[in-house]
């Protein structure tokens, strides 16, 4: 897998000068995660991780600061919620306030991601209380069950209470730390298709619609745009508060591929973009055969105004915990797909595959 280094310096170097030329921003980046990784949990982990991607010419990494329902830095806004500020495994340590300090060093730009948007909890609904402490925040089926998909269990992304605690913690973020930028992914702003028939949407939408019944298909197309607008709506909040604050903050989201994103979890974000809330999308194209990673490229730059295009930047899946590492010829034959595209840079989920080809 070393060969995977290689390619990596190779393609970003030679392509960040050109793009450097046209004075538009490149991203070629990682996400750093807090699962089947180490690279936060210690002071010096932090510095390698740092040195690692700076070696190799990436010029972003996304840090996770909220996955399983807490943060991974210490948080007022997680305190007073539910009373507790950090996850246990970084008690009295700051993995954020790390990467910002060791990534600006080396003249890296570093994003808090906040992975977990808004889901609460994995498997367990009851993890760290939430659903105990706040029953009206939680997403509901047609059934009238919890909203849950893939394992995660969701609040309804829709209801104002819910909105306000995430905008809380992101803007603690902006506040306190000196982030270049925020992120959401496919969970941020999102919800579940499937939901929607919690007490607080069945009476807004009621009382938007002169008190019509809710759809019984939860992807009706008038109900499902009605959702996704909704959830757009907050993503539009969220992009002003953080401008609001810091005007130079890069906003970017990673959503899933479109039309999908929007079918399933309600992110229409091609409206995103071309309404002025995303200052960079990164859409997970994650797939394994190159056939397939061409198909969606194709589709996305059908997708995509050729004047936004620069605010593209592909996400490649190139290792997962569960042992999977691409293939070094697909990797190389992917990053020159985006090139040949118009697509200057990328983001690689995830950090591990670098570090893992550097200890080979």
């Amino acid at each position: 897998m070393k060969n995977i280094i290689l390619i990596i310096t190779f393609f970003i170097f030679s392509y960040n000068a050109k793009a450097q030329d046209n004075n538009q921003l490149v991203i070629n980046g990682t996400w750093i995660t807090n699962v089947a990784s180490d690279a936060m949990h210690h002071p010096e982990n932090v510095r390698n991780a740092v040195m690692n991607c700076k070696n190799n010419g990436l010029t972003d990494i996304f840090v996770v600061v909220w996955n399983g329902g807490v943060t991974m830095y210490p948080s007022k806004v997680l305190k007073q919620y539910i009373g507790k500020d950090q996850s246990d495994i970084f008690k009295g340590f700051d993995p954020l306030k790390a990467f910002v300090e060791e990534g600006h060093k080396v003249g890296l730009r570093v994003h808090a991601w906040f992975e977990f948007g808004a889901s609460y909890a994995y498997q367990d609904s009851s993890a760290n209380g939430w659903l105990e402490k706040y029953p009206s925040w939680a997403g509901k089926n047609y059934n009238g069950t919890l909203l849950k998909k893939n394992g995660f269990f969701w609040w309804n992304a829709i209801n104002p209470e819910v909105q306000a605690f995430l905008k809380k913690m992101i803007l603690e973020v902006v506040e306190n730390y000196e982030v270049d930028g925020i992120q959401g992914d496919d969970r941020l702003p999102a919800m579940p298709a499937e939901g929607g028939y919690d007490a607080y949407t069945t009476k807004l939408y009621k009382n938007e619609f002169f008190n019509k019944q809710m759809p019984q298909n939860p992807k009706e197309p008038t109900f499902l745009q009605w959702k996704a607008d909704k959830v757009s709506d907050f993503g539009k909040q969220i992009y002003q508060a953080v401008k609001n604050i810091k005007s130079n903050c890069i906003v970017s989201w990673a959503p899933s591929i479109y039309p999908w994103s929007k079918e399933q979890y309600l992110q229409d974000w091609p409206k995103w973009l071309n309404e002025g809330y995303a200052d960079y999308i990164i859409p997970q194209l994650y797939r394994y055969k190159i056939g397939d990673y061409e198909r969606i490229l194709k589709e996305l730059s059908s997708q995509v105004p050729s004047t936004l295009k620069h605010k593209i930047f592909p996400g490649i899946l190139t290792s997962l915990g569960d042992g999977y590492r691409v293939d070094e010829m697909i990797f190389k034959q992917m990053i020159g797909l985006n090139r040949q595209y118009g697509y200057k840079g990328e983001v690689f989920f995830y950090y591990e595959t670098l570090n893992q080809s550097l200890r080979k």
